[in-house]
């Protein structure tokens, strides 16, 4: 029997509402190519430290009651702290995390319940929520179990799959590139940044865990056809403040690559819309008041990062650019005039630096044409084009 994820469930448990119902380790393929929503009742400082995208965090026990029930525990043993949790979480406590758990269950009726381990914490959920006649699966060995399948999973993965290196100048549209195919992984994406100097969004990267649970799960959900190439960006190891997994980078470091290849002015324009004014966009969302000067001390610090690279005339000059050209916006409410800036930097800079790198691995480049062109040649050789969006 399928409960509605899609996931296995003993029939004859599942039609009495049992207490015993798990979700063993042969389903967790399952889980994450469905997206399973997840109920996490881990404390919030565990869900912090790594969790999984399709999972929300309604623990069983706030930071400071795991604490109390973890000293317990060590000073008198499990009877002890077992007794203590359950003080700790009774009468308006506990009534107020049922509702919690049955609202998310009504929301989500297909969701499986974990904590770290699968044990304690998630038995004691599902038999509360057992005696209130809500039925929910319970995960074999909680998150713990579900992290460790997903790092085998990426090392498998990696080993497996005939990866095509998308490379190009900076502002080239590469993860525009990427996401208009359905056999690709948008690293950047996943990272949540850009990929360079100026890469930073206006939101926080995912913690080392939560990029490498979010990578594996887009790994798992690609086509499964053997012939189909991969397509994935040309990334260093690091992403920010991410660093792509070893066994990952190691095949990407010795697969063929497709150069795309585009104007200085389409470059600009691509760098302005997707650095500027999308990244200007996206910090009047989060920041609001201070807008402006968040911004400038955006650029001006991800400028001041490759000072030394750029070296000292350069590093002036462009600096100040830039600052004209966030005077001018301020004045105008206008962009364009950052394309003075934009358009010294890659010249100056990382145009030279990216003709130096590509020099070093030309025996692996297969493919040279602009996007149009390296569009039609991905389809080719089997990628599937998505549609344009309308």
């Amino acid at each position: 029997m399928l409960n509605l994820s899609g996931i296995a469930i003993d029939p004859e448990q599942h039609a009495s509402h049992s207490m015993s119902d798990t979700v063993s380790a042969k389903a967790f393929a399952d889980i994450f190519k469905h997206s399973t929503p997840l109920l996490d009742v881990r404390s919030p400082m565990e869900f912090r430290r790594g969790a999984f995208q399709h999972a929300s965090n309604l623990p069983l026990l706030d930071d400071a009651e795991r604490e109390a029930v973890g000293t317990r525990y060590r000073q008198r043993g499990k009877e002890a702290a077992i007794a203590l949790g359950g003080e700790l979480v009774s009468g308006d406590s506990r009534l107020r995390r049922l509702s919690a758990w049955r609202i998310y269950l009504e929301q989500h009726p297909c969701a499986l319940l974990y904590c770290f381990r699968g044990g304690l914490r998630s038995q004691t959920v599902q038999q509360w929520l057992g005696r209130e006649n809500i039925s929910v699966p319970r995960i074999e060995g909680g998150y713990k179990a579900l992290r460790r399948f997903l790092i085998h999973s990426l090392e498998r993965i990696a080993a497996a799959t005939d990866f095509l290196i998308v490379a190009g100048k900076t502002g080239s549209g590469k993860t525009h590139l990427l996401n208009q195919l359905s056999n690709s992984i948008d690293l950047e994406g996943i990272a949540h940044h850009r990929g360079s100097a100026f890469g930073r969004r206006a939101r926080p990267q995912p913690s080392q865990i939560n990029f490498e649970n979010n990578l594996t799960a887009a790994l798992i959900n690609l086509p499964t056809a053997s012939t189909c190439k991969v397509f994935i960006e040309d990334e260093s190891r690091g992403i920010g403040s991410v660093s792509l997994p070893q066994s990952l980078h190691t095949q990407m470091l010795a697969a063929p690559i497709a150069v795309v290849e585009e104007s200085l002015d389409s470059r600009v324009d691509t760098i302005l819309n997707d650095y500027i004014v999308s990244n200007y966009h996206e910090f009047e969302r989060d920041q609001g008041a201070d807008l402006e000067a968040v911004f400038e001390n955006f650029l001006l610090t991800s400028l001041a990062r490759i000072q030394k690279r750029l070296g000292s005339e350069n590093y002036e000059a462009i600096g100040s650019l830039m600052r004209d050209a966030l005077e001018s916006q301020v004045k105008t409410g206008g962009f364009e005039s950052h394309r003075s800036w934009i358009e010294s930097l890659l010249r100056n800079y990382y145009d030279p630096m990216y003709d130096y790198q590509l020099n070093k691995k030309l025996q692996r480049v297969v493919f040279r044409g602009d996007k149009q062109e390296f569009l039609n040649w991905s389809a080719s050789i089997g990628a599937t084009v998505k549609e344009p969006s309308t």
